[in-house]
């Protein structure tokens, strides 16, 4: 049965990449978050509850399918509220979850500055179209500090969720923390 792996944080703090660097050296398959937000953003307007609702049907088909098959893991990247939507985003979190006999939450964690400059990187803006208009990304991200804690406060992540590793990620290369993680969870 496959593998689950979760990597959380706020946006621009490394997932998708650190994700992309995982998928290489396990061998599992990657869906992060913005293929399924790319393509609903298409259709529903991002700030509708529609737009959730039908990005939260896609993905949890797709798990669905995937624990099924014969494939060796699934790496999904995202945030993760740990204040404001926290009973909502636990729930959607553990039915992804409970699909599979494995499963692990990486969180990922850096300062703001380095959010910032990441924001803008080639990766980034060539898979992640909406993140593109840069001056908008960066309120998001401003915004997003307002309105929500994206990382979690000491020794709460490992409360929340089972098989659980916190990265400070500020200073090590995506590569790196790929190893740290396979290592860690034994991929």
């Amino acid at each position: 049965m496959p593998k689950f792996i979760q990597i959380i944080g706020p946006q621009a703090v490394g997932k998708m990449t650190v994700g992309q660097e995982l998928a290489k050296i396990t061998n599992y398959k990657l869906l992060y978050n913005h293929m399924t937000i790319e393509m609903v953003r298409l259709i529903f307007d991002y700030d509708k509850e529609v737009f959730r609702k039908m990005n939260s049907i896609i993905r949890y088909e797709i798990f669905k399918e995937f624990a099924k098959s014969n494939e060796k893991g699934i790496i999904f990247t995202g945030c993760f509220d740990f204040e404001n939507d926290f009973k909502e985003e636990k729930a959607e979190t553990d039915k992804w979850m409970n699909l599979f006999e494995e499963n692990y939450t990486v969180e990922l964690e850096t300062t703001l500055e380095e959010r910032l400059r990441r924001n803008k990187t080639a990766n980034r803006l060539e898979y992640k179209a909406s993140k593109r208009d840069i001056e908008w990304s960066e309120k998001d991200i401003y915004k997003s500090l307002e309105k929500h804690r994206l990382n979690s406060k000491q020794g709460e992540g490992e409360k929340i969720f089972n098989n659980f590793y916190k990265i400070d990620n500020t200073n090590i290369s995506a590569e790196e923390v790929a190893k740290m993680i396979k290592q860690k969870f034994n991929l």
